[in-house]
């Protein structure tokens, strides 16, 4: 049976190939916050929690609407199945652990530091940039960037290893002239250019004071309440 023949079902959404096909490993030793194995990983669905509320800036919507979310369903395109084929992997992509690895990245975590089932099509989830967020997730740690840090908070902002993990020339779709330098020269992955695409900030205006103005918050839902 052709790969194509074994292609899953798309849950009825259209695909488009939106990010890169990798066939590298996850989480390679030479990106050193990966090494960290203190923390464990609870996926989107816990992040979103907090970050689809307005106030923190909906950072949950945002990647939704992005490659990131998009990347295991890249998977069953067309173009994925056959570069697939090309490459003589025995199963569909949307199958295969060296392309799940960057497109499924959650997947290639030892289970034992999954402290809750994730599905694939969440893609390149949050903790994928961020960290397993189990012991910083809690909203006073959250809320205090210094202590977040030390309970394994990446610093998705300012390294580019989380990045280049996937976005390498490893990759079969890797295009060396992807990005146009403020220079012009040309480059394959451009750390600041990629990541003003994805853009995704907590409000300056609340960085470090979310549990104030959300109790603030809180107080005006009840008033409200109380004057109907």
């Amino acid at each position: 049976m052709s790969i194509a023949a074994k292609r899953l079902p798309i849950l009825g959404l259209s695909i488009v190939a939106t990010a890169t096909f990798a066939l590298v490993p996850a989480y390679p030793d030479e990106v050193p916050s990966r090494k960290d194995s203190r923390h464990s990983y609870v996926g989107a669905k816990k992040c979103m929690v907090c970050h689809k509320k307005e106030l923190m800036g909906n950072q949950y919507a945002t990647w939704t609407r992005g490659p990131h979310y998009k990347a295991y369903r890249t998977l069953q395109s067309d173009a994925s199945i056959a570069i697939a084929e090309e490459r003589g992997l025995a199963v569909a992509p949307s199958e295969a652990p060296e392309c799940l690895s960057c497109h499924a990245t959650l997947q290639s975590v030892a289970p034992e530091r999954m402290a809750y089932p994730v599905e694939l099509q969440s893609g390149v989830e949050c903790e994928s940039c961020h960290g397993p967020g189990k012991d910083y997730r809690k909203k006073k740690i959250m809320s205090d960037i210094k202590d977040a840090r030390k309970n394994g908070l990446w610093n998705a902002g300012e390294d580019e290893g989380i990045c280049i993990a996937c976005h390498n020339p490893r990759s079969p779709t890797f295009d060396p002239e992807r990005y146009v330098l403020p220079d012009g020269s040309t480059a394959g992955f451009a750390f600041m250019e990629a990541k003003e695409k994805i853009s995704h900030p907590i409000p300056t205006e609340v960085r470090g004071k979310y549990l104030e103005l959300e109790k603030i918050e809180k107080e005006k839902a009840r008033a409200a309440a109380r004057a109907n």
